[in-house]
């Protein structure tokens, strides 16, 4: 079957953020190589992940600086906007929190060359935090089944039973819950829900989805739901870790203990999670293992991919987008990121696996 196209507006739009967005950044990063080695030349638009905007931003001032002659653009558009003009041509690569559905791999891919495919090429992980702004509250312990209730709406106020019992010295307001969530597509919302799904089964029975599946305050974007619960009163959300800022985070029980998140203990979770069956062998989609009861690990966490194809229509945009995404995916690409947004590099393993699919992109 051939996916549905996806509409010209939609790649407009991306195209018009791309003109605003991260060309200019050439300064104050580490340099991918030797500039002065250097032979690539010409522009890569990409689009997708807002999570992952600090570390791109990082990235492409990294890789400008080696390769002077490349122009690297990224709209933070979301993941499913990412996703839809990277299959419709409107980008080279996506960014995105979710790798593609078994849908968008049985369709085609205008940016590929005939008959080949895109890959997901996981490149960025970080924790997804439960970020919080409730008076005269600083600390906040949840587990899953009280969170799947609070977002779908089943508990409306800060001082439900439930929350007392996890929480019992703290001072919890009389006062209605104000849960933000995502109103774009967003692989974000994708990763929370399939935590509450995994974790909470006997109470959030809607599957993972970009779309979040309940009502409430929607807001577009990472940072607009960091501005919602930082500007509200008595607010809850979820966010990228690495965009929570000063907003305080909850702590996840795991097992038998609540857990803050860090870095590591979201690199643990991946590291422990196998790919996902039945998809090809160059695609290195993860299975992540949200039911784990290891308080060395935080279930709450996303895994961004670089989706690319694995064959390009045109050669020398294949050579400029194999560039950037080894260099993203490297070592060296890997400490730019955690310097940049604090989240975990990829394992030993994992760099290696995505650098042996990329040897045969072209």
């Amino acid at each position: 079957m051939n996916f549905k196209r996806f509409g010209r507006p939609a790649v407009i739009a991306i195209a018009a953020g791309l003109a605003l967005s991260s060309c200019a950044a050439n300064e104050g990063a580490t340099p991918a190589d030797d500039a002065s080695a250097s032979t690539l030349t010409g522009t890569l638009n990409g689009a997708g992940a807002s999570s992952m905007d600090a570390a791109q931003q990082a990235w492409i001032a990294g890789f400008q600086t080696a390769n002077t002659g490349v122009t690297i653009n990224y709209e933070p558009s979301g993941s499913g906007g990412g996703r839809e003009a990277f299959i419709a041509g409107g980008t080279d690569f996506a960014g995105s929190d979710s790798y593609m559905s078994e849908e968008e791999l049985a369709g085609t891919f205008a940016s590929c060359a005939p008959d080949s495919k895109a890959v997901d090429l996981p490149v960025y992980i970080s924790p997804i935090a439960v970020i919080f702004n409730v008076d005269g509250v600083d600390e906040l312990n949840m587990d899953a089944d009280t969170l799947a209730k609070i977002f779908s709406g089943a508990i409306t106020t800060w001082d439900d039973e439930a929350i007392v019992a996890l929480n019992p010295d703290a001072t919890l307001p009389s006062e209605t819950i104000n849960a933000v969530h995502r109103s774009d597509d967003s692989g974000t919302t994708k990763n929370f829900t399939d935590y509450l799904g995994q974790a909470a089964a006997d109470v959030w029975t809607e599957k993972a989805s970009d779309t979040f599946p309940f009502g409430g305050e929607g807001a577009k974007g990472t940072s607009g739901v960091v501005d919602a619960v930082t500007n509200g009163t008595n607010m809850i959300g979820y966010a990228d870790a690495s965009q929570a800022g000063s907003l305080s985070t909850a702590k996840l029980k795991v097992g038998d203990e609540f857990v803050a998140y860090t870095p590591e203990a979201a690199a643990e979770v991946v590291a422990g999670s196998p790919l996902v069956e039945g998809r090809a062998a160059d695609d290195l989609a993860l299975d992540l293992n949200r039911k784990t009861t290891n308080p060395a690990e935080y279930p709450l966490v996303l895994v961004s991919y670089a989706i690319v194809c694995n064959e390009y229509a045109d050669p020398a945009q294949g050579e400029l987008v194999k560039a950037y995404i080894e260099y993203i995916a490297s070592a060296a690409g890997q400490t730019v990121a955690e310097e940049a947004a604090g989240v975990a590099p990829l394992t030993a393993e994992l760099e290696a696996n995505v650098a042996a699919v990329l040897a045969t992109v072209k």
